[in-house]
Parts: structure tokens; sequence; C-alpha cells
């Protein structure tokens, strides 16, 4: 990667510090920000002090006015950064930055980052700009700022929705700042310079240990925009520093002394040339209008549609359709964005219940959400997110069931169906060297796919995501369910509840299902490095039920849910063939128009979202960039459904998909989502999960946790009607001597998930032990415990940080431990790993070996992963035969 080097440029650095509010808390650490910043800046030989402005507004005029002076000042670099308070309204919408007179919800008092801050940034002359957020809720500016087109790039100091501890520090500014002037003034080792992307891991590094308010990680974010390359911002090294080259020196020469002349010389000839050019030459030179503030869309989608939608949002905002001058609408400058779209994604069942409780979603961006009845533990904002102004699930299935779980009057939350925007075929990955004989690949039925992987036949184990996270899994099942002979499915009819018993008797459980296809396709990925990858060689033995689209990716080695992309497409003995189910319905990617009660600007809102919706079924908009990452299009005026485009993923023949399968639509109706639904709750067994979890002190370190509380959690919530659980600690208080020692925080067999949660509370708050924790003895106790019972469907969740047993560890604890997990009863072991080493260790793969189970490593993804493997426990299948 380059780096951009501005020594010598005309360069301005805006260093804004707001220690002093009238309304809101102090912060007195905040008050040494700019003056350490300053210092740090201008003895690295990238700023002179004449280039170093120092700004604490009162007001917010006070503010713009410094930004634009920079703005305006600056040529080559220009680096802005504030410390202070920030808000952000209950929707989570644009983020406000607090001048010392800034009152919240009175927006007037404030500075919009998305409409002040960023249309200030977007027209000035500087060739790269810099944006420093330290203030809560600083994670929320992403959105915005990826909708503009100057080369920017942005660090913001925690993640989205997310409150700091910052202000409250000794002398020499807050534990942020210090750590990016340290960073900037004594340099990293083995580097001769300090880049934007060093100081991001480096802050990474730093803040590893702390957390915010809510208990997560803080975690430093940041984002590049209209820029491929790294920004030097300090050539401060350990090793011996470079001398400053003489066309440096020679141009900041330039710049201190000669340049202040010529300006003025300059500015005397224009005035003479402007006097004598008179009001033609006014109109000619004067500057174009600034664009007034996009229309900001929320866009919430399924995890595996995210990354595409993203990059359709952004092709879209800045296409000619969102651009233009339209009738009616003139008074838009040409060339200005009318909307701005920001892309989110969150788990199908989540999504449900973030519109079943549709009035307190509408009531927190009201500030008057909490306490709605019924809907305690639903926290909308936090997840899915803000409230949609457009939702494209994965499937019309995902719709009719959030449409069925919403009140049927009275909600704030009206839903419109648009129809399509994008096709992808369901499809059975089949083993490249274990194809099926006598099974077409395309038009065979789902009778004929399960014969044809039975343990007569092939002997595969058919893997699907969970149909309570994953829209894919939900319509897989409901082809299972309604198309089992290949007959079409028609609007009515329910399925017979032997034939869903069979299916799903098919299905290997427990532990086999995951989030989301990709997610399934990152745990088969063939590397031997790879964390998440099955033991056993399982991966030639699985028969994922996936998109054509994931399945394509998975093929040509793109990235696939947490595992990046590869160098290059797999070797053809580790690809998966594309067998695709006759009048199986394929994943339609609807757009649904969310409308809220009472919104000013709903008008704006529905066009802004039709608009929006058109672009992305023009075959020379939309459709260009959905079929570019391997969906299918949608059909034409002529009912035609076109064939993908020429650079369409698809058409490679290591993608092993066939593009003379047909796109089957969606023609089930409600009623019949809602009976295969019921056919799959009924087709589910009783079973039991012990969730078994590190409470080491040292769980507390390096942010380990909040994700650990968190995942925990998120299993929780699949405990359902036919389930119970228990939840264990270790080590034991009580027993510190006892390295086999745990503690009972939840009886195992209890149904009711309340006491599991305040359990998680009580651990949340600090009750933790300082002990190390023996791993393998606790988790001995636990297998032997679960043994007792005679079901098949159980298992336990192990979360930990790392195995603190080893040095007086009793000799064959492990080989009891393997030996007593190879015995009947079965009970996978599901680990989650918040170490440093996560999943890549002999003992935690020989673990998942021995037990059928899996490892999940840690990471933003691991909850709802975790949740999707313990969905399935209580499935009716009968595990490895």
């Amino acid at each position: 990667m380059s780096e951009y080097d501005a020594r010598g440029k005309v360069n301005r650095a805006l260093l804004i510090g707001v220690h002093d509010y009238t309304t809101l808390r102090g912060l007195p650490a905040v008050e040494d920000n700019p003056a350490e910043l300053r210092r740090a800046l201008t003895a690295t030989d990238l700023f002179t002090a004449d280039e170093v402005t120092v700004c604490r507004p009162g007001e917010p005029w006070e503010l713009s006015q410094a930004l634009t002076a920079a703005a305006d000042e600056a040529r080559g670099l220009l680096l802005v950064h504030f410390s202070g308070h920030g808000w952000v309204g209950s929707d989570g919408g644009d983020l406000r930055l607090m001048v010392g007179t800034s009152v919240p919800r009175q927006s007037h008092t404030t500075v919009s980052w998305q409409d002040a801050v960023l249309s200030c940034l977007d027209n000035t002359r500087a060739e790269r700009i810099v944006i420093v957020l330290e203030c809560c809720y600083a994670g929320n500016a992403g959105g915005a700022f990826h909708s503009h087109r100057k080369p920017m790039s942005l660090l913001m100091a925690a993640q989205p929705n997310r409150r700091i501890f910052s202000g409250d520090e000794p002398a020499g500014g807050t534990l942020f700042t210090r750590a990016v002037v340290q960073i900037l003034e004594c340099g990293i080792p083995g580097r001769r310079f300090v880049t934007f992307e060093d100081l991001v891991r480096e802050l990474r590094v730093r803040l590893a240990g702390e957390r915010t308010p809510m208990g997560d990680v803080w975690e430093p974010r940041s984002a590049k925009q209209n820029t491929v390359d790294d920004v030097v911002l300090s050539f401060a090294t350990p090793e011996v520093r470079l001398p400053i080259p003489p066309r440096i020196r020679l141009r900041r020469w330039f710049n201190q002394h000669l340049r202040p002349r010529l300006r003025l010389l300059l500015a005397l000839c224009a005035v003479l040339v402007l006097a004598a050019a008179g009001l033609t030459a006014l109109r000619l030179l004067r500057p174009l209008p600034a664009c007034p503030p996009a229309l900001e869309l929320r866009l919430l989608t399924a995890p595996e549609a995210e990354p595409t939608l993203r990059q359709a949002a952004f092709e879209y905002e800045m296409s000619e359709l969102n651009t233009r001058p339209l009738p009616g609408e003139g008074d838009l400058p040409a060339g200005c964005r009318r909307a701005q779209i920001t892309v989110y994604s969150a788990a199908k069942d989540q999504i449900d219940q973030g519109f079943a409780a549709a009035d307190r979603w509408q009531g927190e961006a009201r500030g008057t959400g909490q306490g709605q009845p019924g809907t305690k533990g639903t926290d909308p904002l936090n997840r899915p997110g803000p409230q949609p102004d457009v939702w494209i699930p994965e499937s019309t299935a995902v719709y009719e069931e959030a449409r069925r779980g919403m009140a049927p009057t009275g909600s704030p939350a009206a839903l419109s169906d648009t129809g399509p925007v994008a096709y992808s075929p369901l499809v059975v990955g089949i083993p490249a060297t274990k194809r099926l004989d006598d099974v077409e690949p395309v038009g065979a039925s789902w009778q004929d796919l399960l014969t044809g992987t039975d343990s007569a036949h092939r002997d595969l184990k058919l893997l699907r995501p969970s149909p309570v996270l994953s829209g894919t899994g939900l319509l897989h099942t409901i082809g299972l369910y309604l198309a089992n002979d290949g007959s079409h499915i028609g609007t009515s009819g329910a399925p017979d509840p032997a034939l869903a018993e069979g299916a799903e008797q098919r299905l290997s459980a427990p532990g086999s299902q995951y989030a989301d296809s990709t997610e399934l396709l990152c745990s088969l990925r063939p590397s031997s490095a790879d964390p998440g990858a099955p033991a056993g060689g399982q991966r030639d033995r699985s028969a994922p039920l996936v998109s054509e689209k994931s399945l394509a990716d998975f093929n040509l080695g793109h990235a696939v849910g947490s595992c990046p992309a590869l160098d290059a497409p797999l070797p053809p003995g580790d690809r998966y063939a594309a067998y695709y189910p006759r009048n199986v319905p394929a994943l339609d990617h609807p757009l649904i128009r969310v409308a809220w009660r009472g919104a000013a600007d709903a008008t704006a809102r529905r066009a802004a979202v039709d608009r929006f919706a058109a672009w992305l079924r023009d075959p020379q908009g939309g459709q260009r960039t959905l079929t570019a990452q391997g969906y299918r299009g949608v059909p034409g005026k002529d009912g035609t459904v076109p064939a993908p485009a020429p650079g369409s993923p698809l058409r490679s023949s290591r993608a092993n998909a066939d593009l003379d399968a047909p796109v089957t639509p969606f023609t089930a109706g409600a009623d019949q989502v809602a009976r295969v639904l019921d056919g799959y709750d009924k087709a589910q067994r009783s079973s039991r999960l012990l969730i078994l979890m590190d409470t080491s002190t040292s769980m507390a370190d390096g942010g380990k946790l909040p994700v650990a509380l968190g995942a925990a959690g998120r299993a929780l919530e699949m405990v359902g009607a036919h389930h119970t659980y228990g939840l264990w600690t270790f080590p034991d208080r009580a027993h510190p001597d006892d390295p086999g020692a745990v503690r009972e925080a939840v009886p195992l067999g209890t149904a009711d998930p309340a006491p599991g949660k305040a359990a998680l509370d009580r651990i949340a708050k600090g009750e933790l032990v300082d002990h190390g924790a023996a791993m393998e003895e606790a988790l001995t106790a636990a297998v032997r415990e679960m043994k007792k019972s005679a079901g098949s469907n159980q298992a336990i969740v192990l979360i930990l940080d790392e195995d603190d047993g080893g040095p007086r560890r009793a000799a064959g604890v492990e080989q009891t431990l393997t030996a007593l997990l190879k015995k009947k009863p079965p009970v996978p072991v599901l680990t989650l790993v918040l170490g440093r080493a996560g999943c890549d260790t002999f003992t935690l793969q020989g673990l998942a070996g021995a037990s059928r189970g899996q490892c999940v490593p840690g990471g933003p993804q691991a909850p709802d992963l975790l949740a999707g493997l313990v969905a399935s426990i209580g499935t009716a299948g009968k595990g490895d035969r």
C-alpha cells in the first residue's frame, strides 16, 4: 500500500476540545487534549506551529467557523480531531457533536456530523482528510461518512451505539488521546513513520483491556472512503530518524515566507480583474452552491446479503438517478446526492422481535419507549438497530413470518412488499468427489436427494442453516416439507407431520446448524489452519443446504461469513457440486418499504425508497451490481429472467453452478409458512443444554467477558418450550483447591431463561474468581453429569479464554475426558474460545473431534454463530450415522 506524504504542503490541523459544558457533565481531562496533540503533531516533521489551530467552542457557530477556515486553507493534509460529548437520537441516527452550550434533543444547539461537518469537508481542496472522533457514539459516524466524495480516513473512538469512558482521567488528556499522542510522538518499532492504519492497529492493542460503560470491548473503528493509499501522520520512529529531504525543506520555507506575500499579490490582481470583467465574470467565478443535506435511508437486511447491498447502496448514491435534478425539485443543485443509505444487518429472530415490538422501537426513537408492556427484554435499538425505512429479507417467507408476529392492529410500522430485487436458487452442496449416482443435478426431487445421500448410498450428513436465525434455513425447510416429491407448492395445504419428522431426522444434529449459509460454509472451508473447520475429515461427509450464490462464493474462494477471501479458487476436489431440488422456491429478496406512523417526512421517504427500488431493478442500474456479485436477476418487462451477465461469478466453471437451473418463485401462502414452522416445532425433541462458563478473573482482561456474556445470553434466547438448560461456572470460589469443582449457578433442568439471565448479570457485575480455571477437570464433571441421561439431544456449551489447569493437572485427566466423551450417549461440546490462540490448538481440535462438536473462535459473529449451533440441539436428527 502506498503512503501519502504531506510534508511541505499547505496542511492544516484543527484540534477541537470541549471540556466545559453548561448542561452536561464536564470533561476535565479533555482540557489537555488539544495542547498534547499540538505538541505531538508539531514535533514530528508534518505540521508547522502555524498550521495547527486549537478550538474550544461554546456555540455551534464557533466550531463551524473554525472548521470552514481550516477546510478553506488546507491544500495537502487536513486533520480534524474532536474530543467532547457526542449524542445520537434513540433511532441511532445523525451523530451530534456537543459544544459548550449544547442541550440533548435540541438539535439547533449541537453540530451535526452529517449536515455540518461532512458537508463542509466535502468542499475542501485538501488532497487528503483525516478525522478523529473521540466521543460517545463515535461509531455511528461511519454510515454517513461513506456517502461523501472526498478522500477521507475516519478514526472512531468506539463502535456504533456505544458510550466510552473518557473525560475524568488524570491530567495529561483523556485515555484515548494519551494513547494517540504516545504513538505519534514515539513511533512504532520497525516503522520509519506512523500511518493512519498503523495508528488504528496500535490503538486497538492498547485499548484491548478497556471496556465501554455497556460492558463491551472498547474497540476503535476505522473507515476509508475514496482512497486506497495510507496517510502518514507522524515521522517519529524508535529507530534513527531519516533527515528531512531538501525539497521538503525548500517547500516548507516557501510556504512560510513567500506564499503569504504571493497570496496578497494574487488577491490584488484578482480584485483588478474582477472589477474589469464586471458582472459576467463575477457569475463565472462564483463557486457552485453547497449541497444541502441528503435524506438518510436506513436499510435492514440479513448478514448474508449485507456486503452486496452495501455495495449497491454506495453505487446508487453516486448514480445519476440520485444526483440529477428532478422535475418539481429543481432547488437541488446538479451533482448533489438526494439520498444516502445506511446498510446494517441482524439475524432473522432479532428482526422478528423488532417488528413485533414496533411500538417500543418507535417509542425509543421518541424517548418514550422504556417500560412498554409485553416487551420486557427486547431492545430493538441495539439489535436489529435503528428503525429501518427499507427491509430486504432473504425471502418472502421471512417477511410473512415477521408480519404474522406483529400486532394485528395498532402497530406503528406498516410493511409494504414491493416485490423481489434479486434471486438465488436453493441448492444442496455435494462433495465433488462424491457426486450422486442416478440423481440429476437439476430437477431431482427431495425424495431422490434424500435417498441418494442416505446410509445405503453416499452416507452424507445434511447440514442446514438454522430456520430460527436464517431465511435460507427457513426456505429450505419449506422445500423439504412442501415440495418433498418435487411437486409445485400451492397457496394452501399443510405439511404431513410424518414427512416433516422424517425430513428432520435426516438433518444431522445436534450442533449442526449455523446462523446462515455463509457461516455454515465457513465451517467447512478446507484449511487446516482454519479454526472453524470440522475435525476428523467430516467435511467430505457433509452436504450443506445453502444458496447458489453462497456455494459459488465458497468454491471460488471468496469471503464467506467470518472466513476471509482466499488467493485463488479451491482445488477441484475440495469444491461442492450444486444440486437443485425441483420446485423448491428460490430466495427472492423482496424489498419491503417500512413506513412509521407520524413521520413528518413520510412522503419524501416513500419517494426516496421508490426511487432506490426502481434503480435496484433497473438492468442498467442495480441489477448490474447484484448479478456481478453472484445473484440471479429479476424478470424484465417481458416476464423472462435474464441470464447472468458475462462477469457474473456463476459463469465461472469453477463455481460449479448450473445456469440451466430454473428460478422457482415463492408461491406459498402466509398460512403455509406458519404451518411449516408449526411442523418444525412439533418435530423437535426435548433436549438439555449445559452452559459451562469460565469465570476466572482473566476473563475480564482484553474485553473478553462482555463477549462471553453476550454469547451465553444469545444461547439462552434459543431455549424453547422443549428445552431445559443449566448454567455452571468454574473455578468454584468455595473450593479453590479442587480443580474439578464447579458452581451450579442455575441447576441443570431449568426451563425458565430468567434465572440464567440473572446469573449472567451477577457475573457481569464482577462475580469472578481470582483463581486459575482448569478446563479439562471442569468439563469432565459436566460431561459425566450429562452422560447420566439416555437422551441423545443434549450438548455442552463451553465458554473460556484458556485452560489454566496444565501446570498442576493430574496425570490421565485428558485421557479420562476423551474416553468419557466417546461413550454413549453422545454429548457434543460447542466451544467458544476467547483467547489469543482461538480454536487453533491441539487440545480444542481434539475436543471437537472426540465429542463430535464444534469450536467457535471469538469475534463479532461469535454470539450468532453459537446461537445457530445451540438452535439445533433439539432437532430430530439422528446425528452422525
